[in-house]
């Protein structure tokens, strides 16, 4: 018999080479929309990126990786 379980999403903030893991607010909301919550919280996340999701022990990660634009 197979079954299906869904997987607990995990969000990573990359912020100057450190890792900080938010949990999922809302498992309905898509990636962008918690995300946008986050943002509220940690402004950097408004120029961030998602890397592509990555299965690590039974949970789905996202990384929140920031972009941060030279002058010149």
């Amino acid at each position: 018999m197979l079954i299906a379980t869904q997987l607990d999403r995990v969000f990573i903030l990359m912020d100057k080479g450190q890792e900080i893991k938010l949990t999922d607010p809302e498992p309905k909301w898509s990636v962008e929309t918690v995300m946008n919550f986050y943002s509220n919280t940690y402004p950097i996340l408004t120029t961030a990126k998602v890397s592509a999701p990555t299965i690590v022990d039974d949970t789905v990660q996202y990384k929140f990786e920031c972009i941060m634009g030279t002058k010149g």
